[in-house]
């Protein structure tokens, strides 16, 4: 399995979700570092291989792979040791596709609507609106979590370790969830996600990120 390599940049929540999958999952990957903020995306290898110059980019021994949850899914199947984290279970699997689903045209988009402007137009301050709709968003997940551990049944599966990875990032913006005490309960449950410090590591950059710009 050598030559697995992850174009990869720590502030990027969606980013972080790969490379927690692939670190849950135990595949031996290069992290190669691309800095968005300096638009490295834009030259170097990444450039020639990804048409759409983001990150997550994989390169599986010449596969390239974009898209964070395309990839989790991708790297459970050729890698994983068991079907734990991706079942083969046809509704069981459907169940998971949901929640990342879920995360990827969902939670991760009203997070992005709030921080982006933030980070890369000038805007100083959260939009009310968007507050709304993302705890209404949240709303949902706490219903995802009730009288289940984790958001896709009794296991963390590669739902979790994409949706941790988007809502870590507002977290670390300092985003109040105690009106949501099944969120917080899944939370502190997923420091026993493995690579749980190294996506904490990135989360507090974007948070440092975002807060810097805020009023």
């Amino acid at each position: 399995m050598s030559g697995i390599k992850l174009y990869h940049f720590g502030v990027s929540g969606p980013s972080r979700g790969a490379l927690l999958a692939a670190r849950a999952l135990g595949v031996p990957i290069e992290v190669e570092q691309v800095d968005l903020f300096k638009k490295e995306q834009l030259k170097g290898r990444i450039s020639e291989i990804n048409p759409q110059h983001c990150v997550p980019t994989l390169d599986d021994n010449g596969f390239v792979l974009w898209e964070s949850r395309a990839i989790a899914c991708y790297l459970a199947d050729k890698y994983g040791k068991d079907d734990q984290l991706y079942p083969r279970d046809l509704q069981r699997r459907a169940f998971v596709n949901q929640r990342l689903y879920f995360d990827s045209s969902s939670l991760y988009v009203k997070i992005r609507a709030i921080c982006f402007p933030i980070l890369f137009l000038g805007v100083k301050e959260i939009v009310p609106s968007l507050k709304d709709d993302l705890n209404a968003t949240l709303a949902f997940l706490e219903q995802f979590l009730t009288g289940s551990r984790w958001v896709a049944g009794d296991n963390y599966t590669i739902a979790d370790t994409s949706i941790y990875a988007s809502l870590s990032s507002i977290l670390a913006v300092g985003w109040d969830i105690s009106s949501f005490p099944n969120i917080q309960r899944w939370v502190k449950d997923c420091a026993v996600l493995p690579g749980f410090e190294e996506n904490q590591e990135g989360a507090k950059l974007f948070g440092e990120a975002v807060k810097k710009n805020l009023k």
